[in-house]
């Protein structure tokens, strides 16, 4: 199965779950976003961090 067929099944699914009524329009920019953002997604899940040290002592007001 693809991920477009799974995309289609899932969007749709899921927000009758939640009660939320949404046209075709609606489905189609959900349907964008998805193809958008889920591959970038799909390869950070994949990466392996396990190799890089925490970073200690972070301080969020100094650049790094």
């Amino acid at each position: 199965m693809d991920d477009r067929s799974r995309e289609e099944d899932f969007i749709p699914a899921g927000l009758a779950s939640l009660g939320i009524e949404a046209d075709e329009t609606d489905l189609a920019v959900m349907g964008a976003i998805h193809q958008l953002f889920w591959p970038p997604t799909l390869e950070l899940l994949a990466m392996d961090l396990g190799e890089i040290a925490p970073e200690l002592d972070v301080d969020p007001s100094r650049a790094p």
